[in-house]
């Protein structure tokens, strides 16, 4: 993955506007940090193959950015994205990754399902 070129990535993300795509998006603080401090609240979020459609896709803010994914009733954002990749498949996948290089949040956008 390579860290965040806004004016790059704001282009690919804009590639998604107004096609059927599926989003996975997942937050996590460290699913065995519990394990290290029992004191520790882990939380986090995970969606995978939701069918949407968006009207307007936008990166915005300092590293690390926001994404925001605007549909006709709400909005989709993950915030924390500092890399970005498109892999084989033409798939868009935004990451945050903190200090030690471990997944924060993740974002991704494709055409066609992720795999189960």
């Amino acid at each position: 993955m390579e860290i965040v070129k806004p004016a790059h990535v704001q282009e690919l993300i804009s590639s998604f506007a107004n096609k059927d795509v599926y989003i996975h998006l997942e937050t996590t603080n460290g699913s065995y940090a519990s394990h290290f401090n029992e004191g520790f609240l882990n939380a986090g979020a995970f969606i995978r193959n939701i069918k949407i459609q968006f009207e307007l896709g936008k990166l915005v803010g300092d590293s690390p950015h926001r994404v925001g994914l605007k549909l006709p009733t709400g909005w989709i954002y993950a915030q924390g994205i500092t890399h970005y990749t498109v892999d084989e498949l033409g798939r868009l996948l935004l990451a945050g990754l903190d200090h030690e290089g471990k997944l924060s949040v993740a974002l991704h956008i494709s055409e066609t399902p992720f795999p189960n």
